[in-house]
């Protein structure tokens, strides 16, 4: 028998001629569990910037699979690393090292600027990272005093969204998916980070139990792509500094550069100088291909997790460190921060200027942007969109998600103006025009 897969065969095991939406989607629905509702599209195949459906319709991705696929799709550099690297060695246990883990681990900590003593722990996804990071604020929390009558308590923020297993989910403040699954690990406090003075509170030496770390997203996606205000990560990591606290940065969705830099708070607006204790990261930086990261910053904080306190699976597999780092290499090779910065700067002085009366600003940074409407009209927006061979996200009532791969163009940037300029007199369902 050849090595080879026979191509016919795999067809015939997907479906073979079936190919149209309405059949795939048929299928679609009575084969996988319905949390993500009816798919918008079936997409076959893509192509830099572009992807097309079972039907052969092209689109625009202005949303990189959520802000993931950062070198667009089918890049030739990162397909080549992923196949060289399956070809070598694809997976080995975590009781052995492979030269790509430790690469990736040792790309991360310069590109992070962190200190001696740093380190690096491997996961497959956002969520994991940031439930790596709840664990590491337990143990924080434990060396402060915490007790399980006075448990050490972790400061998130309103608004703040850090993925679906349970401890990232008990940070994350949204009723509407916390609710069903209560109850929460315990020992989460939520603050506003638009008052100050529910900050200062939060910190105050009370009977409640210290505080054993604040996390935040510098840019909160899932809140309508919400920038956190000015000063707010600086003011965080001087009380958290100050009662021994880990400031804890969700950089999932906002890092490896998404908005012109390798990490958001490294921006003047967002954070700059500014030194986290833990940073997350996952969405790009496998281009597409699984994988996330959690950065401890110095050796107190790298130490609080002991062997056999936490673990993974495939966490740094060599194939998804490949392809990381043939994505972090690609972004310097071809300049892309500085088009993630030009190309940002088209879409959103194009789109704030556009002259829609649906357009009320643009808020964000680089290449991830929402953009806010004067009416609750998103989903809309984002269906008119789809038929007009745009992909976008409305991801509040009255925003829509910009977060294309950062190989855009100001050409292909432009096209979306263009679309803004012309959208139609929208309103919200039961409302007459």
């Amino acid at each position: 028998m050849s090595d080879d897969v026979d191509v016919t065969t795999q067809m015939a095991l997907v479906g073979g001629d079936e190919s149209s939406a309405a059949r795939w989607t048929e299928r679609y629905s009575g084969a996988l569990m319905n949390t993500f509702g009816t798919p918008q599209r079936v997409l076959v195949r893509g192509e830099g910037a572009y992807v097309w459906d079972a039907d052969g319709n092209r689109y625009l991705d202005m949303l990189a699979g959520i802000a993931v696929n950062a070198l667009g799709h089918g890049h030739a550099t990162l397909t080549a690393a992923v196949g060289a690297q399956l070809g070598t060695l694809g997976h080995v246990s975590n009781f052995f090292a492979t030269p790509t883990q430790v690469a990736l681990a040792e790309r991360l900590l310069d590109l992070a600027s962190a200190p001696d003593g740093s380190r690096v722990f491997f996961t497959n996804s956002g969520s994991e990272a940031n439930e790596a990071a709840f664990k590491l604020a337990r143990r924080a929390g434990s060396q402060l005093g915490g007790t399980s009558e006075r448990p050490a308590r972790i400061i998130a923020l309103d608004g703040g969204f850090h993925g679906r297993t349970m401890g990232a989910l008990a940070m994350t403040s949204r009723a509407a998916y916390r609710e069903p699954f209560e109850p929460m690990p315990g020992g989460v406090e939520f603050v506003d980070p638009s008052d100050p003075a529910s900050l200062e509170r939060a910190f105050a030496d009370d009977d409640r139990g210290p505080v054993a770390a604040l996390v935040a997203e510098p840019i909160q996606g899932e809140a309508g792509v919400q920038p956190l205000p000015a000063g707010f990560l600086a003011r965080a990591r001087e009380l958290t500094a100050a009662c021994g606290a880990l400031l804890i940065i969700d950089e999932v969705q906002t890092g490896i550069g998404r908005t012109g830099s390798w990490f958001a708070h490294h921006q003047s607006a967002l954070g700059e100088g500014v030194v986290p204790d833990v940073v997350t990261v996952a969405k790009g930086l496998g281009g597409g291909f699984p994988v996330g990261a959690v950065i401890a910053y110095g050796e107190r904080v790298a130490t609080l997790l002991g062997p056999g306190q936490h673990g993974t699976t495939f966490g740094g597999n060599p194939v998804a460190a490949a392809a990381a780092l043939a994505t972090i290499a690609v972004i310097e090779r071809d300049g892309l921060l500085d088009n993630v910065r030009v190309v940002g700067g088209v879409l959103r002085d194009g789109i704030s200027g556009c002259g829609s009366p649906l357009v009320a600003d643009v808020r964000g940074a680089g290449l991830l942007l929402g953009v806010r409407l004067t009416r609750p009209v998103a989903a809309q927006v984002a269906a008119y969109a789809l038929e007009e061979g745009f992909i976008v996200n409305a991801v509040a009532p009255d925003t829509v998600r910009l977060a294309p791969p950062l190989i855009l163009t100001s050409d292909q940037a432009r096209s979306v103006v263009d679309l803004f300029s012309t959208l139609p007199d929208l309103r919200p369902p039961g409302e007459d025009s």
